[in-house]
């Protein structure tokens, strides 16, 4: 599963709207019940209503009625190249996650190809984090 993720994340990423930063990422989120939402970064000239990868797979799930996540698969780097680096989410996203997500058990996985790839856990990433318990 690790790995047809990573291959769908690449293949969103194909999709990235980048004309500023040329920095384009892909995501796979996959849902409880083995469904898997594909995401992509948009920028925008205003810079802050761009939205990221992460995110935008998040939000078509839940907008087609999925709340309860297993795993996300992260690729991104330079516009036409292979990643150098790994391409973890940044803080926004993860707060995001969290949100729908189990950060005890949800894996995210950040990947240069579908050989190379660390997983961590979601906790490891947001540590001491602020969910719906918090409330």
């Amino acid at each position: 599963m690790i790995q047809r993720l990573i291959r769908l994340a690449m293949e969103a990423r194909l999709n990235a709207y980048t004309p500023y930063s040329n920095f384009t990422v892909g995501a796979a989120l996959l849902t409880t019940d083995g469904t898997v939402f594909t995401g992509c970064n948009v920028e925008n000239a205003a810079f802050t209503p761009g939205n990221c990868a992460e995110r935008t797979a998040v939000f078509k799930a839940v907008s087609e009625g999925y709340k309860e996540f297993e795993q996300i698969a992260i690729v991104g780097g330079k516009k036409g190249e292979q990643p150098k680096e790994y391409c973890s989410p940044c803080g926004v996203c993860r707060q995001v996650l969290v949100e729908f997500a189990d950060p005890k058990t949800f894996q995210v996985i950040i990947a240069k190809s579908e050989e190379d790839y660390q997983v961590y856990r979601l906790e490891d990433l947001l540590p001491l984090s602020f969910g719906p318990e918090s409330l």
